[in-house]
């Protein structure tokens, strides 16, 4: 008698699910027939030009965190929102994003994660490539890493805002996990390892301890690493994503070989629009000044008197002259709000070059 109750509790509760998921889709479907009516209201304002609004999604996400109570976890429940306005963004207006390829990157990843699945992606070769294809307008959005958690920054990144009009306009932070793969079953058969130079440094201890005496051989990037084994006679390896697994049909060797398990890579989306306030946002910043004692304290001055916080301050070569250098420096809070903009004022008064890359929206998930 109880096998009959629980059999008939079981389609019970298949009956609900059931009855949830038709009301579900049905809810999907409203929200996009909205967001086509949204489209139209911007057709007929003349707005077409800004059917993705960077700030109006992290909102939203923000709210899907705020109010979620479980069993599924806030940063799945905000996923799976992410895919739902991909999906209808698409609908509105489809957007092309220019990422660094090949197919199988973590800039993939983070790609994905950003703006979801529903958007068209570009696959170019580098850094710079992704810059010329949103300034030539073939590509709406590019996805550029900027900085890792335990190797620091992308200088080819940094280099290139020195002389791109392009603004920043949101952040993504992915964390990494580097697996070593391959055709060949046993880590002992391996003797060649292909992979990204600045991901052998990540996992230099793992490799230490079992592959030594394995040639490394850095390529262009993970992916690309795994492509190569695909396509070698066997004794080859790649470190790579799981995605890279799955596209270059390899095997897992070793799951998670980095060496600082937090390891987390930061990447911009870079575009050509302003982004208005989100409430929780990032303002990134170029500023030089003539090579002098207390240049820095100088120019870092105004943040200080304005009460606000520095979260990055890199230095590279300003091209223009012998030991001069440009400081990129990210800050909390938008340039539009008060205490910013009277920093970003007193900024301009004391440095001989200053450039703001744009305001965007702090990463959600």
């Amino acid at each position: 008698m109880p096998i009959i109750d629980s059999n008939q509790q079981l389609q019970h509760v298949r009956a609900r699910i059931d009855i949830l998921d038709e009301q579900i889709q049905q809810l999907i479907n409203e929200r996009a027939g909205l967001a086509c009516e949204i489209a139209q209201i911007k057709q007929a304002l003349g707005l077409g030009e800004s059917y993705f609004r960077p700030e109006r999604e992290a909102e939203v996400l923000r709210r899907v965190l705020a109010r979620n109570h479980g069993p599924i976890s806030g940063q799945e429940m905000a996923r799976l929102f992410r895919e739902i306005m991909s999906a209808c963004l698409a609908l509105e207006a489809p957007l092309t994003v220019a990422y660094l390829g090949p197919e199988g990157t973590f800039t993939e990843d983070a790609t994905l994660k950003h703006f979801g699945r529903s958007v068209k992606t570009r696959s170019v070769i580098t850094i710079s490539e992704i810059f010329r294809e949103v300034e030539a307008d073939i590509a709406d959005y590019g996805v550029v890493p900027v900085e890792n958690s335990t190797e620091g920054a992308v200088t080819s990144t940094l280099d290139q805002f020195l002389i791109s009009p392009l603004q920043i306009c949101g952040e993504v932070e992915l964390r990494i996990h580097h697996h070593l793969l391959s055709k060949n079953e046993m880590i002992s058969e391996i003797k060649r390892l292909y992979a990204h130079q600045q991901t052998l440094a990540q996992c230099q201890g793992w490799l230490n301890t079992h592959m030594l005496g394995c040639e490394h051989i850095a390529v262009s990037s993970n992916a690309e690493a795994a492509r190569r084994v695909r396509n070698e006679l066997d004794g080859c390896a790649a470190i790579a994503s799981s995605r890279a697994q799955e596209i270059y049909g390899l095997q897992l060797l070793a799951a998670n070989i980095e060496d600082e398990p937090r390891n987390t890579t930061r990447f911009l989306v870079i575009g050509s629009q302003s982004v208005v306030s989100s409430g929780n946002d990032k303002t990134s910043l170029l500023i030089s000044g003539p090579n002098r004692p207390g240049l820095l304290y100088n120019l870092l001055r105004p943040l200080v008197d304005n009460g606000i916080s520095m979260t990055r301050l890199e230095s590279r070569p300003s091209r223009r002259g012998l030991w001069e250098y440009v400081f990129f420096i990210d800050i909390e809070g938008h340039q539009n709000d008060s205490k910013v903009a009277i920093a970003l004022a007193a900024l301009k008064e004391q440095a001989s070059f200053l450039k703001l890359l744009g305001s965007y929206p702090r990463a959600v998930i």
